[in-house]
């Protein structure tokens, strides 16, 4: 059984925007192309920086999220 990653998700990874309009803020993947909301987790996760350390700080297995940065 594998546990749950409590970082995993859109806000936390570098791909995330938020476009803010008068009327709505709009949440989307940069690299996918498609809205999406804060709470989401999809596989291709690259977590940002500050998240990389607050794993490491609270000993979670951050595995090479480096390789792929764009």
């Amino acid at each position: 059984m594998s546990k749950t990653n409590r970082f995993h998700a859109c806000a936390t990874c570098r791909h995330y925007q938020v476009i803010k309009l008068p009327e709505q803020n709009i949440y989307r993947c940069s690299r996918l192309g498609f809205e999406t909301k804060p709470h989401y987790a999809f596989n291709c996760w690259q977590p940002k920086d500050k998240v990389l350390q607050l794993m490491k700080k609270h000993g979670i297995r951050v595995e090479d999220h480096n390789n792929e940065r764009t």
